[in-house]
């Protein structure tokens, strides 16, 4: 079995002279990036990083990152990205919680880790203009070439760290192995029918699972991974048309940017042969419009996570909207009664419960960094207890309807309520809050809290709390309510349903 070192330097020997990687003006051959990942390799283990040990890496998708992901795969390092636009909070405390031993940054994230007392320590590397004093650059981590290949890792180490919220205000680590990476990457160049040679677009992020399978993916088929660092419509038009992009996986929120943007033109993604996404549910309507805007000749809908990349897939994702197909090539799917205990009771067709998935699939994870109770409740009887809910219908397709545990999916982002209301709770005028996902078009969901005041404050006052009490742009609410009182049952849960139920009753009013 292979591990990731070995099937990148099978890619090299295959097509040395094939187009790997690039970003903007910079283009690099397999054979070139070989070169480029090794010493990146050769640098990390001069700063004392050994098999097993964690590197933070906080970037956008330069060309940089993509290399610091392939070097920790030969010398058998962990690599643990993390979203560049993370709190110094943030920062600390994935540094604590994964051991972390040195950190990666560029411009895009310098401010929270200058800020960042848990930081001071480590070895850092810089990219960009704002490195701080004493920090070491790109170019410098990959001054020296080793003297033989790196190739340390085994398909059981380690490959990958990804840190996904949950319903709590602390992030879950989630530990991949080499072979669990790579049968994910074999299963997404099948699933998305990939040839040789194709060029992805590679701007789903590199510390989200979408990004990462789209970067190893194409090194399977000697393809073309193209860095766009930050999603910008006119620059993602511009790569895809200069690099002749041949197939795009992205968010439903990125598709939408795209085609309603004056700049876009059909014959501006000409290129495009097949597209899919994930992240998110797409709405019928937008999905029409992405069908007749990108005329794809494969259009596939993934639902999967971090613990098990692919749960399942449709490759005719019109064909039934709102339907997310069958089990993927590596995965079973079941249904259980919401509070189900075990795997073996299953619903009937139509009938919602909870969605679960098999860990004897090559894809699976294996249980939660530190988090032996989130592992206890998520792992059992040998299933995955996603979390989400769920039907089958009567044809045996899935459809996915939302959270058990309320979690809200944003423009691909995952943002926990819990962690806003703790912000919102603490400002004098707030007496009570609840933070819920209103549905959206372009952003799947957004944030919009519904407040009981106790003293008179304004929406940009409670918007400059959320700045300064360091909550990431992101999960920031994108809407306030203020309301004379929260729902709640008898026992004092509070009804979110009814809540939105409420929204829903007052846009319809609106309409009128």
């Amino acid at each position: 079995m292979f591990d990731l070192g070995r099937s990148f330097l099978a890619a090299v020997e295959r097509r040395p002279l094939a187009i790997a990687v690039s970003d903007g003006t910079v283009k690099k051959t397999y054979e070139q990036w070989f070169v480029d990942i090794q010493r990146a390799a050769h640098g990390l283990e001069s700063l004392g990083l050994g098999k097993g040990d964690r590197l933070l890496v906080t970037m956008q998708n330069r060309w940089q990152m993509a290399t610091l992901h392939w070097a920790c795969q030969f010398a058998g390092i962990v690599m643990t990205p993390l979203n560049w636009r993370s709190t110094a909070e943030e920062l600390a405390y994935c540094i604590e919680d994964a051991q972390i031993r040195a950190l990666a940054y560029d411009d895009s994230t310098a401010t929270a880790v200058a800020a960042c007392t848990a930081a001071i320590d480590l070895p850092r590397i810089a990219v960009g203009e704002r490195a701080a004093a004493g920090d070491l650059s790109f170019a410098e981590l990959c001054a020296e070439a080793p003297t033989a290949t790196i190739l340390r890792a085994t398909p059981e180490d380690f490959s990958l760290l990804l840190y996904t919220s949950g319903t709590t205000s602390k992030p879950k680590g989630v530990p991949r192995r080499h072979c669990a990476e790579r049968a994910a990457a074999v299963a997404h160049v099948a699933q998305n029918l990939y040839r040789h040679g194709e060029c992805t677009l590679g701007v789903m992020p590199l510390y989200h699972t979408m990004g990462v399978r789209s970067l190893l993916a194409m090194a399977l088929i000697d393809g073309h991974f193209v860095c766009v660092p930050k999603f910008d419509v006119e620059a993602t038009l511009e790569a895809i048309e200069r690099e002749q992009v041949s197939n795009l996986y992205l968010v439903p929120t990125l598709y939408h940017m795209l085609i309603e943007h004056p700049a876009f033109a059909r014959e501006r993604v000409a290129s495009v042969e097949k597209i899919g996404f994930a992240g998110a549910p797409m709405s019928d309507g937008l999905m029409r419009r992405v069908e007749q805007a990108f005329q794809p000749q494969l259009f596939v809908n993934h639902y999967g996570s971090s613990e098990i990349y692919t749960f399942t897939i449709d490759q005719q994702a019109s064909r039934k909207p709102g339907s997310s197909g069958r089990s993927a090539l590596n995965q079973r799917v079941r249904v259980v009664p919401i509070d189900a205990e075990s795997a073996q009771v299953q619903t009937k067709p139509m009938e919602e419960g909870q969605i679960i998935a098999d860990l004897a699939s090559d894809e699976a994870f294996e249980g939660y960094l530190n988090r032996p109770e989130a592992t206890a409740k998520a792992l059992r009887d040998g299933w995955y207890f996603t979390g989400d809910t769920g039907y089958f219908d009567e044809d045996g397709d899935l459809f996915v309807t939302g959270r058990v545990d309320d979690l809200i999916i944003t423009g691909g982002e995952n943002v926990s309520p819990v962690e806003i209301e703790n912000v919102l709770s603490l400002h004098p005028g707030v007496e009570e809050v609840v933070v819920v996902g209103l549905p959206d078009e372009q952003w799947g969901k957004i944030i919009a809290a519904f407040i009981k005041l106790r003293a008179e404050v304004s929406e940009s006052e409670l918007d400059a709390h959320c700045i300064a009490s360091g909550l990431a742009k992101f999960k920031r609410p994108r809407r306030y309510q203020f309301i004379e009182q929260i729902p709640k049952s008898p026992v004092g849960k509070v009804l979110r349903r009814i809540l939105l139920a409420q929204h829903q009753e007052q846009a319809q009013k609106a309409d009128r």
